[in-house]
């Protein structure tokens, strides 16, 4: 070795290099994952082109196919032929196409691998539709005839114009039908069942006089007299709703009639523009953002795992916070510096450690069966043997997440104390200050740009847990959402979506895995976004800490 090479060694370039190439092989990694996921996920969302073919193995008969090409892969011609499907000779691989044929209420399946090599005779028809329906899937045909109350009213060329402005009436009017299920008769039920619950708790202290029982049932009179007004303006929305439908043919010849309110979406991709096309795509991603799921988590939005995430994120935050600053104030502060200290300190950092699940079974043990049924047994009698904090929700979600992220706000607040120089504590208390206004007013200002550290890698780790989730809380379809305008707003003993969930479910226990699949790369992405921003927030609060207590610090 020369010594220009050893002094190189020595002057620890290599190790700098080395560094720089590890971080710079991580950021690729990163950025390709993040690039995988979303050209995967947000692709999913562009309206491809209907293929129309025939289909012809040899040996066979020709069939016609029509579909969404959703994947191409290359596939050996032994795999197939063992398979029993004859392939051309001298052709070692084969490119096969993921038909996303629809009609699964037809055909029995929404998708079909079909052989690029047999496929003959393609066009792309611009008179073809691609109908997203509440349920069954997606319908690829041509329209034939609309109907009002069973009579044709348009056939033909001129059904198309027909179909989409009485499709936009059939939405509007199922938007109302959801503002009243949702909202109107929803607060009714809520305020009837509060009604039950106050008699039943009368009734267990026995003070159910004549007197309050007869002042509950005239407001059960009221409220069920409200209902029966929404539930006669709901029948006849009903009646509404369903007035029109419409025949359709599919690619095979066969016709089905269904009511139009049954429709989601209609569009002709093969006759869109790109503006068109434009439009669509950002609408789609923004009803995969703001609306309800639909067909088992398959299609529609995942607006309440958005929701339930951020608002389960949100209560960690408030709960972990405080008591992890107050354990490090302690640890620091206040504690003898002895060997007790020293293993807690130990034991803290060990916690971090701990796998989620175990959280998740001690919160199932410990807050719903142990401490959920004793504030059960205290304070929702009335309610027993339904549960109300007996079971898994919000809050015991939050906690157990709360729990599982203390070590990381203890060691990271310590650490914060620990820089803070002693000098400053002494001028304080030299001033005339007590140690509790010294810690209050100058030790915890200094000290919140740390805090606010902790609470980001708590953000970061407990944004993402599934697995403790599963045991206290989170579920595949929540019938609401936990905050609304029922009282009392915040419903902590509620049960919620989560986004890491619902990638789990999606990807794992979906009857339609091929349907599934870029929805997990969409929801993915979502998730990370949304621990993006919860993180950005919290770096930028740090920020200002910082700027505001630099002073202080110099």
């Amino acid at each position: 070795m020369s010594t220009s090479v050893k002094a190189w060694y020595k002057s620890g370039s290599p190790w700098v290099w080395l560094n720089a190439g590890a971080v710079a092989i991580c950021v690729i990694l990163v950025v390709g994952l993040l690039s995988l996921i979303a050209a995967r996920g947000l692709g999913h969302f562009w309206p491809g082109q209907i293929l129309v073919a025939d289909y012809a193995l040899p040996g066979q008969i020709s069939r016609v196919v029509a579909g969404e090409i959703a994947d191409v892969e290359e596939v050996s011609a032994t795999r197939l032929q063992s398979a029993g499907i004859p392939t051309p000779e001298g052709k070692e691989f084969l490119e096969r196409n993921l038909l996303k044929v629809g009609n699964r209420d037809v055909t029995g399946s929404d998708f079909a691998w079909v052989l690029d090599t047999w496929l003959e005779n393609r066009s792309y028809p611009e008179n073809i539709m691609a109908l997203e329906r509440r349920e069954w899937g997606n319908f690829y045909g041509y329209l034939k005839t609309i109907k009002q109350n069973g009579n044709i009213v348009v056939e033909g060329d001129s059904a198309w114009p027909e179909f989409q402005k009485r499709l936009q009436r059939a939405l509007n009017i199922y938007e109302d039908i959801y503002d009243i299920e949702k909202h109107d008769i929803g607060a009714i039920n809520s305020k009837l069942e509060r009604l039950r619950l106050e008699q039943r708790g009368l009734e267990l202290s026995g003070n159910d006089t004549p007197a309050k029982l007869a002042d509950i049932e005239a407001q059960r009179k009221v409220f069920n007299a409200e209902y029966k007004v929404l539930e006669n303006k709901l029948g006849d929305l009903y009646v509404e709703f369903n007035r029109d439908s419409f025949v359709a043919e599919t690619i095979e010849g066969s016709q089905i009639e269904q009511s139009i309110g049954k429709v989601v979406r209609a569009y002709q991709p093969n006759a869109m523009s790109l503006t068109d096309k434009i439009g669509f795509y950002i609408d789609k991603i923004g009803e995969f953002v703001s609306d309800d799921p639909r067909e088992a988590n398959t299609e529609g939005g995942v607006f309440p795992a958005i929701f339930g995430t951020v608002m389960m994120v949100i209560l960690m935050s408030i709960i972990v916070t405080p008591f992890g600053v107050i354990a490090a104030v302690y640890l620091r502060e206040y504690a003898p510096q002895g060997w007790l200290t020293r293993t807690i300190r130990v034991a803290v950092n060990n916690l971090a450690g701990v796998p989620s699940i175990v959280y998740g079974v001690f919160g199932l043990g410990f807050f719903i069966y142990f401490a959920g049924s004793q504030i059960d047994q205290l304070f929702f009698q009335e309610a027993l043997p339904s549960p109300t904090f007996g079971t898994p929700g919000l809050l015991w979600a939050s906690i157990t997440l709360a729990l599982l992220t203390l070590p990381v706000v203890i060691v990271a607040t310590e650490e914060g104390l620990s820089r803070i120089p002693s000098s400053v504590r002494e001028g304080s208390l030299a001033l005339g200050a007590t140690k509790a206004e010294t810690l209050w007013r100058v030790v915890l200002p200094m000290a919140s740009p740390a805090m606010m550290t902790g609470l980001i890698l708590a953000v970061a780790r407990a944004a993402g847990e599934v697995a403790p989730l599963m045991l206290v809380g989170v579920v595949k379809l929540a019938p609401s959402l936990p905050l609304d305008a029922n009282y009392p707003f915040l419903h902590l003993d509620q049960k919620f979506m989560h986004l890491g969930f619902h990638i789990y479910d999606v990807g794992f226990q979906s009857p339609n895995v091929e349907a599934a699949r870029p929805l997990v790369y969409a929801t993915a992405l979502l998730l990370v976004v949304v621990i993006a921003v919860l993180n950005l927030s919290a770096v930028a609060i740090r920020n200002q800490l910082r700027e505001k207590y630099k002073s202080l610090e110099a």
